[in-house]
């Protein structure tokens, strides 16, 4: 990828994140397997959720929050999101149907297959798809906060309310309301916008040690000191999973050959489809092949299978549903967006007109050239604060 926003070693991160989830559960479907396994599930849930604030304040914080902008973020992210969630969905509600299958994480009746579709669902990973949702929807709110902090002061203080009372409170963190939630992608969001300020730093290999190390401790720290936090779901996890991505985006040396190597990538790349369809894959992996082959030897080649399974669904729905959504978008966005536009541009033209000739009626002949350069400069100021509106 060319794209000049495009950061490697993000990919790489989220590649190890979903490779966590799927690992998390392997006990799940392999259950003598699950004694040997140290599940670290919510640290990579925690720290997709760190990474999408991120990203999001780093692609779209600095651009204007218009009316287009807005509706073609929203419109970009349901195009990634949706498409292939609602294939996952439709598949978890198949296997979940049939007689005498005993699917591990089923949708059970048609009113809970229609939740997961209005996105209320819960059913295994699906559960951290709608506060994903809601997050995108709250963003545009962020987006101005951002882009324009000293004039939104007081949703900014509301957010910091919202972050205090959250980890005041302990608020569970599995579950579908974003709330328990909100810190992880507001501290993202917030690293993300800090991280063009940080161009002139240059990381060293000791603060690409330092990363890695900071990784490998925030998903074994719950496992390695037991008394220290049972609870993954805290402000501080929220800070760390900021911290870590704020550092990883920076792509310091050493963490960046191992975070941006080509199968992290890869795994990156696909991560989303990995996470939603690697349950239903690896279990019927495991119905098909269980008495052929020793549970070891199965566990291999179901997350293999897994793995090539994502990729596939990856280029043939998440790819093209994404493409062929945006592109129509695309098509057909100016009749959404281009229908007020002239009227309003009319409208200010107008009135900008009226503002210079009056200007010029109560001033003295000498001074009409100042006042036409003064109201053109003012013309261009208006034009200016429309265009950031």
């Amino acid at each position: 990828m060319n794209r000049p926003d495009y950061i490697p070693s993000l990919d790489g991160l989220r590649g190890i994140a979903a490779l966590l989830v799927v690992l998390a559960h392997v006990g799940l479907i392999f259950p003598t397997a699950s004694a040997h396994l140290t599940t670290m599930g919510s640290e990579a849930v925690g720290l997709f959720f760190a990474l999408s604030g991120f990203l999001m304040a780093h692609l779209y914080g600095s651009r204007p929050v218009t009316k287009e902008n807005v509706l073609d973020f929203l419109v970009s992210r349901f195009a990634r999101i949706y498409p292939v969630y609602l294939a996952a969905v439709l598949l978890v509600a198949i296997l979940s149907g049939m007689q005498n299958l005993d699917f591990v994480q089923p949708i059970t009746g048609g009113t809970d297959f229609i939740r997961h579709v209005f996105l209320l669902g819960s059913s295994g990973v699906f559960w951290s798809i709608p506060p994903e949702i809601q997050f995108y929807l709250l963003f545009p709110i962020l987006w101005l906060c951002l882009a324009r902090p000293q004039r939104y002061r007081g949703m900014i203080v509301g957010f910091t309310v919202v972050v205090v009372v959250d980890g005041l409170l302990d608020l569970p963190g599995p579950g579908i309301m974003l709330l328990s939630k909100l810190p992880y992608f507001l501290f993202g969001a917030l690293a993300g916008k800090m991280h063009s300020y940080g161009d002139n730093w240059t990381p060293s290999a000791l603060t690409g040690i330092f990363t890695l190390f900071l990784l490998a401790a925030f998903f074994t720290y719950r496992h390695l000191v037991l008394g220290f936090s049972p609870e993954f779901w805290s402000l501080q996890s929220a800070f760390a999973a900021a911290i870590i991505v704020a550092l990883v985006a920076r792509q310091p040396p050493i963490a960046v050959h191992v975070l941006a190597a080509a199968p992290m990538r890869f795994l990156g790349t696909i991560s989303f489809s990995l996470y939603l369809f690697h349950v239903p894959i690896m279990f019927l992996v495991h119905r098909s092949f269980e008495s052929l082959m020793p549970e070891a030897s199965l566990i291999a080649v179901a997350l293999v299978i897994a793995v090539g399974g994502a990729w596939f669904l990856h280029e043939t729905i998440e790819v093209p549903s994404r493409r062929l959504l945006v592109g129509l978008w695309q098509h057909h966005r100016w009749r959404v967006t281009g229908r007020d536009i002239p009227a309003e541009r009319i409208e200010q033209a107008i009135l900008d007109l009226q503002e210079t000739e009056k200007r010029l009626l109560s001033s003295a002949p000498a001074d009409t050239a100042v006042e036409l350069q003064e109201g053109a400069d003012h013309d261009g100021d208006r034009g200016d604060q429309k265009r950031r509106a």
